[in-house]
């Protein structure tokens, strides 16, 4: 198989949203469950370094026990830590959502708020879960730069950077903006199932015409 141009060209990139688009649909979906806004900006704040199916575990239980932003800003540490301890960091994420959610309440009036700088602002929100809120909540066009898509993106050539915010905006560049969340979702599957970190089913891989990584 003749190597792929490391180069990112308007065509490459269009073959490889093509790709993906016909891969793994153009369907919205979010791994995390949650029926609505703060519930899912709690569980992104628990996903870090903790996987989605985990997370989906803990909330299950979690979001009957805590039924509202106000039961969580009023909630004791020690019982939280405890709610959520299974998720790992659970000290620095229990402070986080019981912070987070009273200035949701004293700022915004009970409301998650949309702006990445307001997002930011709260208490464990990085460009990361402000991001997943922004494209799952408010369908703004948005760029998470998860494992997944820092390790992909790198494969693909589409960057070369380590850091999640020059990623972020390197892929904001390349990209059409109807195409951010989507690629997020197709390219965390991919990961997931065929671009694996420490085995890669590159044989499987539909990306194989487009990928400077190959090894095929």
């Amino acid at each position: 198989m003749a190597k792929v141009s490391k180069r990112v060209t308007k065509e490459r990139v269009r073959k490889i949203c093509d790709i993906l688009n016909e891969t793994y649909t153009t369907e919205y979906k979010c791994y995390l469950n949650h029926e609505n806004a703060w519930q899912l900006l709690i569980a992104t704040m628990l996903s870090a370094q903790c996987t989605d199916a985990r997370v989906n575990i803990v909330t299950e239980k979690l979001f009957k026990k805590y039924t509202s932003l106000e039961a969580f800003a009023r909630a004791d540490i020690r019982e939280l830590e405890r709610d959520i301890y299974s998720t790992g960091f659970y000290k620095n994420k229990a402070k986080n959502i019981i912070g987070a959610a009273g200035q949701i309440i004293e700022r915004h009036g009970g409301e998650v708020p949309e702006s990445i700088e307001e997002l930011t602002a709260l208490d464990g929100v990085g460009r990361k879960t402000a991001n997943v809120i922004r494209g799952n909540i408010f369908h703004e066009p948005s760029i998470v730069v998860d494992t997944h898509v820092k390790r992909i993106s790198k494969k693909l050539y589409l960057t070369k950077n380590d850091d999640p915010v020059k990623i972020e905006h390197d892929l904001m560049k390349v990209l059409p903006k109807e195409q951010w969340i989507l690629y997020n979702i197709q390219v965390i599957t991919h990961g997931r199932n065929v671009c694996i970190a420490r085995r890669p089913k590159c044989g499987e891989c539909t990306l194989q015409s487009v990928c400077p990584s190959c090894e095929v």
